[in-house]
């Protein structure tokens, strides 16, 4: 009998990050959602030829739509289809949840920023979060805390040899 040849994934599952996010805010809660895409920007996610960093969610119609996101067409895409890198792309969440998330915005300097897209179960998946907005004053403390760990690791690293 021979055996199955199963494919191993040597990358993992995300397209895209967005950095500048967690840096700007204070993520307060994070949601998955999913996205309405055409074929051609899923075989330019398939290459990740997506940008999201400048990216933001907007709520209109009490719908919540991905506005910003780059998603540059491959040059071996179909010719008849007009491909627009920057539209508007539609999140698919469920009711509850784009209610709780209205209740969040609608509070003082709450905002919905992308985080991090990446394949879930075969589907593109957005992860967003419900997030507030830091002061350099906070920036400065994290970056602070990030170089202090950073020195503990590397104190103990000599300490280990």
């Amino acid at each position: 009998m021979a055996k199955k040849n199963k494919k191993i994934k040597t990358s993992s599952n995300t397209i895209a990050l967005n950095k500048k996010a967690r840096h700007d805010y204070f993520i307060e809660q994070t949601l998955e959602a999913g996205l309405s895409l055409e074929g051609w920007e899923v075989k330019s996610l398939r290459d990740s030829k997506v940008q999201i960093k400048e990216s933001y969610v907007i709520l209109k119609n009490n719908e919540l739509f991905l506005f910003g996101a780059h998603v540059s067409p491959l040059k071996s895409a179909s010719t008849h289809v007009n491909a627009d890198p920057t539209r508007t792309r539609k999140l698919l969440l469920n009711r509850l949840e784009i209610n709780r998330i209205k209740d969040k915005i609608n509070q003082k300097g709450a905002t919905v920023v992308p985080l991090k897209l990446y394949w879930g179960r075969g589907k593109v998946k957005l992860e967003i979060g419900v997030a507030k907005g830091k002061k350099s004053h906070d920036k400065r403390q994290d970056i602070k805390s990030r170089d202090w760990q950073r020195e503990k690791q590397r104190a103990l690293k000599e300490t280990n040899k």
